[in-house]
């Protein structure tokens, strides 16, 4: 997030992130993709200075984020988490989740991904259902094919956060089995600026680690053709 118009009725009641006059680095201003960049200062953070910039890069749009869908989940205090998909965001969520006292069930495809949800700490990683019901669940992949089955394997009043920006239809839901007993989706819109300054208190106190492989900033193109085709793990982090 860049800015906000900081008058809007989202604005004046701490929902920023829905502010219609939002504005974003690398949508609404160049910089996403660039050596240095000039921020607002009231929308920059402070980093934890324990961390190196490569290590801490995925902390900011991927964390962020993350952590937004996980408190859109209301996970129970000891709860039980499904995370569907497992890339920057997923692998850094399941740590403040492990370290938080959850039971994180990862399911992905990737035999990659799955080894390094188990080495976070998650109960069980696998590509098919989770072993016990969810309290929460939170979908990165952006497949709408995977709302149903994430709905299947929630607990009587559990929710689902849907984290992407994007998101390919949902199938037709079956209510008996798929939303009755007070099952809730709620969906992922940017963050507030509470939301980065909370996380980042809360990686630095928690020691949350992100895995990452460095890249020159000149090959961009490279890593995002990789992240489209699930040859990244953890986080990619491009160097200028």
């Amino acid at each position: 997030m860049r800015g906000t118009c900081g008058r809007c009725r989202w604005c004046r009641t701490g929902r920023e992130n829905l502010c219609p006059s939002a504005l974003f680095t690398g949508w609404d201003a160049d910089g996403g993709y660039a050596e240095r960049a000039v921020v607002p200062e009231a929308f920059a953070y402070r980093l934890p200075e324990a961390l190196d910039d490569a290590v801490a890069a995925p902390l900011l749009c991927a964390g962020i984020v993350g952590y937004r869908a996980l408190v859109r989940a209301e996970l129970p205090p000891g709860g039980r988490l499904g995370i569907y998909g497992f890339g920057a965001s997923a692998h850094v969520v399941a740590q403040v989740a492990v370290a938080q006292g959850a039971a994180v069930h990862v399911v992905t495809r990737s035999g990659d991904a799955q080894a390094l949800a188990r080495e976070l700490g998650a109960a069980s990683a696998g590509s098919g259902p989770p072993p016990e019901p969810l309290d929460s669940a939170i979908l990165f992949a952006p497949a709408g094919d995977l709302v149903p089955v994430a709905l299947r394997a929630l607990d009587q009043g559990g929710t689902l956060a849907v984290a992407g920006i994007h998101l390919t239809d949902i199938p037709r839901l079956g209510y008996a089995d798929e939303l009755f007993r007070e099952k809730q989706v709620r969906s992922v819109t940017a963050n507030t600026r509470a939301d980065g300054e909370e996380f980042l208190r809360l990686a630095a106190a928690l020691r949350v680690r992100p895995t990452v492989s460095t890249w020159p900033l000149a090959e961009a193109d490279r890593v995002l053709a990789d992240l489209a085709g699930d040859r990244i793990t953890g986080a990619a982090v491009l160097v200028p």
